[in-house]
């Protein structure tokens, strides 16, 4: 990989990420205030970013399927290695249901833009194709191993039914732009100026945003609590999981654009609403935030190297 590409493909996006840390550690903004940003982020800015690209996708080209395969294969993959993982790591349930998070769950807020810094524009509506096949597998995962191992302290006032895992999932603004978009793209909705430039002038604030929130989400002092399980963790995380996406999009007849964008996606750190879920149904919230920061600062040192050996061999 060239120095251009890491220079102006991701070094802005870390160091937003860097810009978002710095904020929070120096209290130039109140804690208060990071709730209601990380609120009108995913509910308001993300769709605006998100509806676009999946309506005006081109969903029948070559690329959209392998893709959409690769990064479920990949996931499903995930998903069994860390089931295999249990009985021989013996973990608690709490400490193992972050693990499980930590090994499947992707922070949108950097791949996007990551995606689109390297590949283009053109990379827009198949990093949306890609996120719409992985939010709903991500996010219903995560919330059945919770429910199953996960221990809530006090009164458990979580749904775990299955009625409550397709409440939340139905109600998460992220997949259900990723719908609202598919449904446009499906019945070939016209084009409305106004509404696409409303859309854009919101889509335009949702990265930027995105990655200082990512920024300002990393705690890195619960990294000493168990840094083996945390490192190892991350490792898979960053750089097995990126080249398994690859090697599928590969396998299925994806393009090198879309190799590119499953890479991308594979390497996409931990999100940090992980941390959220394991402290709202008990799993452990403090394992989770050093995988978060963790697998976001080694994507900083993983993806260079990914993409060089993307670079060599497309």
């Amino acid at each position: 990989m060239s120095l251009a590409i890491f220079i102006n493909g991701i070094l802005p996006v870390f160091l937003l990420i860097a810009l978002g840390f710095g904020l929070k550690v120096s209290g130039f903004l109140p804690p208060s205030v990071w709730g209601p940003i990380e609120r009108i982020a995913v509910y308001v800015f993300y769709p605006g970013f998100l509806i676009p690209a999946i309506w005006h996708a081109d969903l029948s080209g070559l690329s959209a399927g392998p893709i959409s395969l690769a990064v479920s294969t990949s996931l499903a993959l995930s998903i069994l290695i860390a089931f295999a993982l249990k009985p021989v790591l013996r973990l608690s349930g709490p400490t193992y249901t972050s693990v499980f998070q930590g090994l499947i769950r992707f922070n949108s807020f950097v791949f996007l833009p990551i995606a689109t810094s390297i590949f283009g524009a053109q990379a827009m509506g198949l990093a949306a194709v890609a996120m719409s096949a992985l939010i709903p597998l991500s996010n219903m995962a995560s919330i059945l191993v919770l429910a199953r191992w996960g221990q809530p302290e006090g009164e458990d006032t979580v749904d775990r039914s299955l009625r409550g895992v397709m409440a939340r999932l139905f109600t998460n603004p992220i997949f259900l732009s990723c719908l609202i978009g598919l449904a446009l793209n499906m019945v070939r909705a016209p084009s409305v100026p106004f509404i696409e430039k409303d859309l854009k002038m919101l889509g335009d604030a949702a990265i930027p945003t995105g990655l200082i929130l990512a920024g300002a989400g990393l705690n890195f002092a619960y990294i000493r609590s168990q840094p083996v399980l945390v490192v190892a963790t991350s490792a898979f995380k960053v750089l097995i999981v990126p080249l398994i996406s690859w090697g599928l999009c590969r396998l299925f007849g994806g393009d090198a654009l879309a190799q590119g964008v499953a890479l991308c996606c594979g390497a996409a750190p931990c999100a940090a609403v992980a941390y959220v879920q394991a402290r709202h149904m008990g799993g452990d919230a403090p394992l989770m935030a050093g995988i978060v920061a963790l697998t976001t600062s080694l994507s900083l040192i993983s993806l260079p190297l990914l993409l060089w050996l993307y670079h060599l061999l497309t």
